[in-house]
């Protein structure tokens, strides 16, 4: 998974978790969601090196 993904998973279990009536309404919640989650400046705590990484997904990188 990747950081975009992390990140529109929070957005839906915090924030779009509900029916919302109208798309004006997303963006206020959307954009309300995202300055809370700048101001509070998460992080990722990865449970692998960058080695590993690179291992496991070695398609994904290009040779060092």
């Amino acid at each position: 998974m990747n950081i975009a993904e992390i990140e529109l998973s929070a957005l839906t279990v915090q924030c779009l978790h509900r029916r919302i009536d109208s798309m004006e309404q997303v963006q206020r919640e959307a954009t309300a969601w995202e300055t809370d989650r700048n101001l509070a400046q998460k992080s990722i705590q990865w449970h692998f090196t960058t080695e590993q990484a690179r291992g496991e997904l070695k398609h994904f990188y290009p040779e060092i």
